[in-house]
C-alpha cells in the first residue's frame, strides 16, 4: 500500500488532472470562441456582419446603416465550410483538443491508480502521469495557435460570412476585427492545470529521493566494525 503523503500527493494531481478533463468537457461544448465583425459596404447596404462560433455551432447577424437587414442565423461550422484549407485546419482544431480530453483522462487515471498502489518501475508509475499530461498540455497548445492561426490568417471568419451571406461577395467585404471568447481562453487554464499535474508528482519524487538519502546516511556514517558485528 502506498504512504499517506504519496496518496495525498497523488490525489492532487487526480484533481488538477481531472479538472484538466472537465474544461475541456465545457470548452468543446461552448459557441463563443470567436468573435468577427465584418465591415460590408456595397451599393445597397452598408454595415457590418457579426459573427459568434465555436467549434461546432455559431450565430450571425447584420448590424446596417442602411439597407436590408436579414434576421439572425444559426449555423454548422463544419457544414458551413466549403472543402478548403480553413475546414481542413478547423477539423485539425478539433482533433488536437480531443486528444488533449483523451489525455487528461488518461492522466487522471494513472494518478488515481497511483494513489492506492505501488507501480513503481513501470509505464503506470509517474513516468505514464508525465506523459500524459505533458501531451495533453501540448495538445492544449497547440489547439490555440492553430486556432488563431485559422482565424487571422485563413479567414476563417470571412469564408463563414460568404457562406452564409452570398449577397456580399469576397469585394464587398471591408476588413474585420476579432476576439477570442472564454472558451478560448479556458485553454490556458487547461494547459496549467496539466502543468501543475506533473510539478506536484516532481515534488513528491524529489521528496521521495530525499527521504531515501537521509536513511542511507546512517548507514554510511556508522563505523565498519560496528556493521561487521
Amino acid at each position: 500500500m502506498p504512504t499517506t503523503k504519496k496518496t495525498l500527493m497523488f490525489l492532487s494531481s487526480f484533481i488538477t488532472s481531472f479538472g484538466s478533463f472537465i474544461v475541456i468537457c465545457v470548452i468543446l461544448g461552448t459557441q463563443e470562441w470567436a468573435r468577427s465583425t465584418i465591415a460590408i459596404s456595397d451599393s445597397s447596404s452598408n454595415g457590418s456582419i457579426v459573427i459568434t462560433y465555436g467549434l461546432f455551432r455559431g450565430q450571425s447577424s447584420q448590424v446596417l446603416s442602411h439597407g436590408l437587414e436579414e434576421s439572425g442565423k444559426d449555423f454548422e461550422v463544419l457544414e458551413k465550410l466549403r472543402r478548403s484549407s480553413p475546414k481542413t485546419l478547423h477539423s485539425v482544431v478539433i482533433l488536437f483538443l480531443v486528444l488533449s480530453l483523451s489525455t487528461s483522462l488518461l492522466s487522471s487515471g494513472f494518478t488515481f491508480y497511483n494513489s492506492v498502489s505501488n507501480p513503481y518501475q513501470t509505464f503506470l508509475g509517474p513516468v505514464g502521469v508525465y506523459t500524459w499530461s505533458g501531451l495533453g498540455a501540448s495538445f492544449a497548445f497547440l489547439t490555440m495557435i492553430l486556432f488563431v492561426g485559422n482565424v487571422q490568417s485563413n479567414q476563417l471568419s470571412e469564408q463563414l460570412a460568404q457562406t452564409l451571406y452570398p449577397l456580399y461577395p469576397p469585394a464587398a467585404q471591408r476588413g474585420a476585427t476579432h476576439s477570442y471568447g472564454n472558451a478560448f481562453w479556458l485553454l490556458l487554464l487547461v494547459i496549467l492545470l496539466d502543468v501543475a499535474t506533473g510539478v506536484i508528482i516532481v515534488f513528491y519524487q524529489k521528496a521521495r529521493y530525499r527521504q531515501k538519502q537521509e536513511q542511507r546516511k546512517p548507514m554510511e556514517s556508522a563505523p565498519r566494525d560496528g556493521i561487521l558485528f
